[in-house]
Protein backbone atom coordinates (compact mmCIF):
# COMPACT_ATOMS: atom_id res chain seq x y z
CA UNK A 1 0.00 0.00 0.00
CA UNK A 2 1.15 3.53 -0.66
CA UNK A 3 2.08 5.88 2.18
CA UNK A 4 0.06 8.77 0.76
CA UNK A 5 -3.24 7.01 1.47
CA UNK A 6 -5.78 9.27 3.17
CA UNK A 7 -7.22 8.05 6.46
CA UNK A 8 -10.75 9.32 6.87
CA UNK A 9 -12.27 9.21 10.35
CA UNK A 10 -15.56 11.03 9.79
CA UNK A 11 -18.98 9.42 9.84
CA UNK A 12 -20.46 7.77 6.82
CA UNK A 13 -23.35 9.57 5.12
CA UNK A 14 -26.82 8.32 5.93
CA UNK A 15 -28.30 5.84 3.50
CA UNK A 16 -30.91 8.35 2.30
CA UNK A 17 -28.15 10.83 1.40
CA UNK A 18 -26.33 8.51 -0.96
CA UNK A 19 -26.91 8.88 -4.65
CA UNK A 20 -27.83 5.77 -6.61
CA UNK A 21 -25.51 4.48 -9.29
CA UNK A 22 -27.72 5.71 -12.16
CA UNK A 23 -29.13 8.82 -10.45
CA UNK A 24 -32.55 7.39 -9.54
CA UNK A 25 -34.27 9.00 -6.58
CA UNK A 26 -36.28 6.67 -4.35
CA UNK A 27 -39.88 7.87 -3.95
CA UNK A 28 -42.69 6.77 -1.64
CA UNK A 29 -46.33 6.79 -2.79
CA UNK A 30 -49.18 5.54 -0.57
CA UNK A 31 -46.63 3.97 1.77
CA UNK A 32 -44.98 2.02 -1.07
CA UNK A 33 -41.29 2.72 -1.75
CA UNK A 34 -40.33 2.84 -5.41
CA UNK A 35 -36.77 2.80 -6.73
CA UNK A 36 -37.28 5.89 -8.90
CA UNK A 37 -39.59 8.83 -9.50
CA UNK A 38 -40.40 7.44 -12.93
CA UNK A 39 -41.58 4.16 -11.39
CA UNK A 40 -43.74 6.05 -8.84
CA UNK A 41 -45.35 8.11 -11.63
CA UNK A 42 -46.10 4.93 -13.59
CA UNK A 43 -47.67 3.39 -10.47
CA UNK A 44 -50.00 6.39 -10.16
CA UNK A 45 -50.96 6.06 -13.85
CA UNK A 46 -51.68 2.35 -13.46
CA UNK A 47 -53.77 2.95 -10.31
CA UNK A 48 -55.89 5.46 -12.27
CA UNK A 49 -56.27 2.93 -15.10
CA UNK A 50 -57.31 0.29 -12.55
CA UNK A 51 -59.93 2.61 -11.02
CA UNK A 52 -61.26 3.42 -14.51
CA UNK A 53 -61.61 -0.31 -15.27
CA UNK A 54 -59.01 -0.58 -18.04
CA UNK A 55 -56.82 -2.97 -16.02
CA UNK A 56 -57.27 -5.27 -13.00
CA UNK A 57 -55.12 -7.21 -10.54
CA UNK A 58 -52.32 -4.62 -10.37
CA UNK A 59 -49.26 -5.96 -8.54
CA UNK A 60 -45.75 -4.57 -8.16
CA UNK A 61 -42.32 -6.11 -7.59
CA UNK A 62 -43.51 -9.54 -8.72
CA UNK A 63 -40.69 -12.15 -8.66
CA UNK A 64 -40.29 -14.71 -11.46
CA UNK A 65 -37.88 -17.63 -11.12
CA UNK A 66 -35.46 -18.14 -14.00
CA UNK A 67 -34.52 -21.77 -14.47
CA UNK A 68 -31.63 -23.63 -16.07
CA UNK A 69 -30.59 -27.23 -16.09
CA UNK A 70 -27.63 -29.15 -14.77
CA UNK A 71 -26.57 -32.39 -16.46
CA UNK A 72 -26.13 -35.54 -14.49
CA UNK A 73 -24.70 -38.84 -15.61
CA UNK A 74 -26.62 -40.42 -18.41
CA UNK A 75 -29.54 -38.75 -20.15
CA UNK A 76 -31.06 -37.16 -17.05
CA UNK A 77 -30.73 -33.56 -15.95
CA UNK A 78 -31.96 -31.48 -13.04
CA UNK A 79 -33.88 -28.26 -13.49
CA UNK A 80 -32.59 -25.67 -11.03
CA UNK A 81 -33.42 -22.07 -10.25
CA UNK A 82 -30.49 -19.94 -11.35
CA UNK A 83 -31.77 -16.39 -10.93
CA UNK A 84 -34.83 -14.26 -10.22
CA UNK A 85 -36.33 -11.51 -12.36
CA UNK A 86 -38.44 -9.00 -10.42
CA UNK A 87 -41.00 -7.24 -12.63
CA UNK A 88 -41.92 -3.68 -11.67
CA UNK A 89 -45.62 -4.19 -12.46
CA UNK A 90 -47.87 -7.06 -13.49
CA UNK A 91 -51.55 -6.54 -14.32
CA UNK A 92 -54.38 -7.89 -16.46
CA UNK A 93 -55.45 -5.84 -19.49
CA UNK A 94 -59.24 -5.87 -19.59
CA UNK A 95 -59.37 -5.27 -23.36
CA UNK A 96 -57.36 -8.38 -24.27
CA UNK A 97 -57.65 -10.38 -21.03
CA UNK A 98 -53.90 -11.01 -21.07
CA UNK A 99 -51.44 -10.62 -18.21
CA UNK A 100 -48.98 -7.80 -18.87
CA UNK A 101 -45.45 -7.68 -17.42
CA UNK A 102 -44.07 -4.16 -17.30
CA UNK A 103 -40.67 -2.76 -16.38
CA UNK A 104 -39.89 0.94 -15.94
CA UNK A 105 -36.41 1.50 -17.34
CA UNK A 106 -34.04 4.41 -17.27
CA UNK A 107 -30.86 2.45 -17.99
CA UNK A 108 -30.88 -0.97 -19.66
CA UNK A 109 -28.00 -2.70 -17.88
CA UNK A 110 -26.37 -5.84 -19.30
CA UNK A 111 -27.83 -7.91 -16.42
CA UNK A 112 -31.33 -6.60 -17.19
CA UNK A 113 -30.92 -7.37 -20.90
CA UNK A 114 -29.88 -10.94 -20.07
CA UNK A 115 -32.76 -11.50 -17.62
CA UNK A 116 -35.23 -9.99 -20.10
CA UNK A 117 -34.18 -12.38 -22.88
CA UNK A 118 -34.14 -15.31 -20.46
CA UNK A 119 -37.63 -14.46 -19.10
CA UNK A 120 -39.08 -14.02 -22.59
CA UNK A 121 -37.63 -17.33 -23.79
CA UNK A 122 -38.77 -19.21 -20.69
CA UNK A 123 -42.25 -17.69 -20.29
CA UNK A 124 -43.09 -17.14 -23.95
CA UNK A 125 -44.25 -13.55 -23.43
CA UNK A 126 -42.60 -10.14 -23.68
CA UNK A 127 -41.75 -7.52 -21.10
CA UNK A 128 -43.16 -4.10 -21.92
CA UNK A 129 -40.62 -1.38 -21.18
CA UNK A 130 -41.91 2.02 -20.16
Amino acid sequence: MSRDRIHWRGTLPLKSQRRSKYGAVATTVNGIRFASKREAVRYRELRLMERAGFITNLRWQVPFSLFGHRHRKGLHFNIVQIATYKADFVYTDMKTGESVVEDVKGVRTPVYKLKKRWFEAQEGRTIQEV
